[in-house]
């Protein structure tokens, strides 16, 4: 979908969300964008990158954002939007229409101390780097949760969320590293050339906040991996006490089993013949199992 145009400060501006073939035919006949740009803006495969053509003067920005998949469940994944400087115009491409990409777009747009398209570019990746944050404190606040419930009872739906936060951590973990490295690479590029104080103001904001983001993921993943390697302990020393509870047990059946096995022979055995030999078979057995519950006791292994 092509939007119609907007001015910032006198730029035009052209929001795309999720454009379709003909879409993408209109933008390179209708405002005499390159094909392998548009293939490259719209991947949801690419990277954080920012390029500068100096043929064409034209600057593309790309940038990864958290897209949800199950926000119940806290399960994040990152695609990328993009931002392309072509002829004096401002082109955006959110061709995974990603909800926090839109609010930022709209909050720069709105915002009156904007008063630049270069302003108007930082701000919006302020604003997106921003939108990490409420979803680190959600995986804080399910992590301790989580924490709470596999102290008293471990189970395998709650081990499965911890999964989930894993993987979501991993995911926008990586972004927040990949959007801070280009960030802090973006005032030594084109973009960067000539920078007022205003601008170099936005660029240390921007910087600053995606640091602390970057802290917080940093920190939430070592968290919940010490967890998750906690209850992986706790599983293994568990299964091995289980382990060592169905051991001993079978061997103390075993002992009646082969007691009894001998003397359900058919033939003549000592003390067979006695009115009470089961009695005798029995207290075999158990004197047997008393000793062996004793030596290993003494060998520690119980």
């Amino acid at each position: 979908m092509i939007k119609p145009e907007k001015t910032i400060n006198g730029t035009k501006w052209i929001e795309t969300i999720q454009i379709n073939a003909e879409e993408r035919a209109t933008l390179e006949d209708q405002y005499g964008i390159d094909e392998d740009i548009i293939e490259y803006v719209t991947d949801n495969d690419e990277s954080t990158n920012y390029v500068y053509d100096i043929n064409e003067d034209d600057q593309l920005f790309i940038f990864l954002a958290p897209y949800a998949l199950d926000k119940d469940a806290l399960r994040y994944i990152t695609q990328p939007f993009g931002m392309l400087l072509h002829k004096g115009v401002l082109f955006t491409f959110n061709q995974s229409n990603i909800s926090e990409v839109n609010t930022a777009l709209y909050s720069a747009l709105d915002n009156p101390e904007v008063k630049s398209v270069d302003a108007f570019i930082l701000e919006t990746l302020f604003t997106v780097v921003d939108s990490f944050i409420p979803i680190s404190r959600a995986i804080t606040k399910k992590r301790n949760y989580l924490d709470k419930m596999l102290n008293r009872k471990t189970k395998n739906s709650d081990l499965v969320s911890l999964s989930y936060l894993q993987q979501t951590l991993t995911f926008l973990s990586s972004a927040v590293q990949t959007n801070l490295s280009e960030l802090d690479r973006l005032p030594k590029t084109h973009f960067g050339v000539g920078a007022d104080q205003d601008k170099i103001d936005l660029f240390e904001g921007v910087q600053i906040e995606g640091e602390q983001v970057q802290r917080m993921f940093e920190i939430e993943t070592q968290v919940v991996d010490r967890i998750d390697h906690t209850f992986n302990s706790l599983a293994n020393n568990n299964l091995n006490d289980t382990m060592k509870f169905l051991t001993i047990w079978s061997l103390t059946m075993a002992v009646p089993t082969i007691i009894t096995g001998f003397y359900g022979m058919n033939v003549k055995l000592p003390l067979a013949g006695m009115q009470y030999a089961w009695m005798l078979a029995l207290g075999i057995s158990v004197a047997l199992i008393v000793a062996m519950l004793i030596m290993l006791k003494v060998w520690r292994k119980m």
